[in-house]
């Protein structure tokens, strides 16, 4: 099942983003779950994260976010996960 993981960081959170990133990405790279990923940006800054989960249920999704290195150092206000379903692309 495909899930989007959907977050926003808090507030002045940049430099927790970018100290987070390099685990950040080799924890994407060695789950192997993720299917397309990328910041969303505000003002021409990384403000949040889209990334595309293709995981067995919303559990696994639930415990895939909540190990990501980015939950783990603080960085989102909050996280939303959604059944997703490909169309385009």
């Amino acid at each position: 099942m495909l899930v989007a993981l959907i977050a926003r960081d808090k507030p002045g959170a940049l430099e927790v983003r970018k100290a987070n990133r390099d685990a950040h990405l080799r924890y994407i790279e060695e789950t192997g779950v993720v299917a397309m990923a990328g910041p969303l940006i505000e003002n021409g800054e990384m403000a949040g994260s889209l990334v595309i989960l293709d995981v067995a249920d919303l559990d696994a999704a639930r415990a895939w976010a909540e190990a990501d290195p980015y939950a783990l150092a603080g960085l989102f206000a909050g996280v939303e996960l959604v059944e997703w379903k490909k169309v385009i692309g």
